[in-house]
């Protein structure tokens, strides 16, 4: 999964890299924007998100279940911002953004064995739809021609709006937080357009709270003792 994920951000890079050179020997447009005390955009992107997972001391003094591991899988994102001017260089940005399609999961492998004789492996998947709020600042090279970048710092709150449904709350499942906090770091490209300004970014988020609603009853969830989102996002904004 890491490698394939590694081959995609070189995929980016180079990708990105090549529009840089592009649009970096055109006219300049939109020469003004920088005077702006604000300015408005939408978002398109796609994410892949995973979970980190500590167990806990009952699954390692325990047999029952052998191997317990969660992942998660991407979704589409798609979203609005508002960036405030602060100074020459830096930027406040905020980008409500709703990450639509993704799921987690939760595989066990239990120390039970039917006529294959051969342990059970069970899985467990929980739909989920995230309503994030990051704010960020943005600090800013000097534009050359129509081409200019960024790296881009930040916190975010992350609302699990799947959360109350009822695939997410079938009895003997385990149970995740509605609510997350975290922190965010990335890197953009400002491209210059002459009607409007197209940005690509890539970006990691690191989640800090516990989001694993343990239940020491639940097998399903005692095994685990903290669980935390990471997410890498790959953005398109579309800024006027």
């Amino acid at each position: 999964m890491y490698n394939l994920l590694w081959k995609k951000i070189i995929l980016i890079a180079v990708l990105s890299l090549f529009v840089v050179e592009l649009f970096a020997q055109r006219e300049q447009y939109r020469s003004q924007h920088d005077d702006l005390p604000y300015y408005f955009g939408a978002t398109l992107g796609y994410n892949l998100g995973y979970l980190a997972a500590k167990k806990s001391e009952k699954f390692l003094a325990e047999d029952s279940i052998l191997v317990a591991e969660p992942a998660a899988s991407g979704g589409v994102t798609i979203g609005l911002q508002a960036t405030v001017k602060l100074t020459k260089r830096l930027q406040a940005r905020f980008n409500p953004l709703i990450i639509l399609g993704g799921a987690r999961y939760f595989t066990y492998t239990l120390n039970e064995k039917y006529n294959t004789n051969e342990p059970i492996e069970q899985r467990y998947t929980l739909p989920t739809t995230v309503l994030s709020l990051p704010l960020s600042i943005k600090f800013n090279s000097d534009r050359i021609d129509n081409f200019r970048t960024y790296l881009l710092f930040g916190v975010k709150a992350d609302v699990d709006l799947s959360a109350n449904s009822a695939a997410r709350n079938q009895e003997g499942y385990i149970k995740l937080a509605k609510y997350n906090y975290g922190i965010e770091a990335g890197v953009g490209f400002n491209l210059f357009l002459k009607f409007f300004t197209l940005t690509p970014e890539l970006k990691i988020s690191y989640g800090l709270n516990n989001i694993l609603d343990r239940d020491p009853n639940l097998k399903y969830s005692a095994v685990f003792d903290n669980i935390q989102s990471r997410m890498i996002m790959f953005s398109l904004h579309f800024e006027d």
